[in-house]
């Protein structure tokens, strides 16, 4: 049976889905937990179709090279008594496939070996965080005991928008990757996915009072929240003035939900 990179590539693009959907958790780098099943059934479709291609294509080079066979016999039975050479009308191509098309295979073959990363500061620096909460108003009281995680949507959401301050004089726990400006202010940021890392949008929270770790570093950010101006207003930012910064592991799922 002859390869063909159709079927090779289509082989590849399955194994590489099945990597990060069944046999680890990398596919959360890329989309929403939910979406897990159908990357596994795309993973083994695309792998089924590749290998029903290549026996097809294999049976009918099969087919082909039996009739070319039978064809070249005829040929030269008809042109022995003329002298004439049998292969001087027409020319046997036997590569259907050009070799260049084998070059489609290394980015399926570099996606199933080094899957891309997730979305960390790059992305977070060049789009501006879209809160849950799209209006002032009174929030919830936060759970008794300090400190209390929070997730960044739900800081930034009261640091700009809870008229009823609910985060005064409590201490809060965050966790997100690092991110810099040019001019040294950092902050902590994670990623907010309705659907999956193409619609990702940035959510940050300044920190202060804490030196910067480097740029994609996972921390967790312990401290209390510094009021910047009126909630609703445009200076209003979500702002922590850090008690202790730790350095920690990446998570499995490195995005927040909606």
């Amino acid at each position: 049976m002859r390869l063909r990179p159709q079927g090779v590539l289509l082989i590849l693009c399955g194994a590489a889905l099945l990597r990060i959907a069944l046999f680890s958790e990398l596919y959360l780098r890329y989309v929403k937990e939910g979406l897990r099943p159908y990357l596994v059934i795309s993973g083994v479709a695309l792998i089924a179709l590749g290998l029903v291609g290549m026996i097809s294509r294999g049976q009918e080079g099969d087919e082909d090279e039996y009739e070319h066979e039978a064809h070249d016999g005829d040929a030269q039975e008809a042109y022995a008594g003329h002298g004439q050479d049998t292969h001087s009308g027409h020319d046997h191509d036997h590569t259907r496939n050009p070799r260049i098309a084998w070059l489609l295979t290394a980015p399926a073959l570099a996606l199933l070996l080094f899957p891309p990363p997730a979305l960390g500061s790059y992305s977070a620096g060049r789009e501006e965080a879209r809160v849950a909460a799209q209006g002032t108003g009174t929030f919830p009281e936060l759970p008794a005991g300090d400190p209390v995680d929070l997730t960044l949507g739900e800081f930034a959401s009261r640091a700009e928008w809870d008229t009823g301050a609910s985060m005064k004089g409590r201490t809060v726990r965050l966790t997100g990757f690092v991110t810099r400006d040019d001019d040294g202010t950092w902050y902590i940021a994670r990623l907010l996915v309705t659907c999956c890392a193409a619609d990702a949008q940035a959510l940050k929270v300044q920190i202060r009072d804490a030196d910067a770790p480097a740029a994609d570093a996972w921390v967790t950010v312990t401290g209390t929240w510094r009021p910047t101006a009126k909630p609703g207003s445009d200076a209003a930012r979500p702002v922590l003035d850090a008690a202790s910064v730790k350095r920690v592991s990446a998570p499995s799922d490195p995005y927040e939900k909606r």
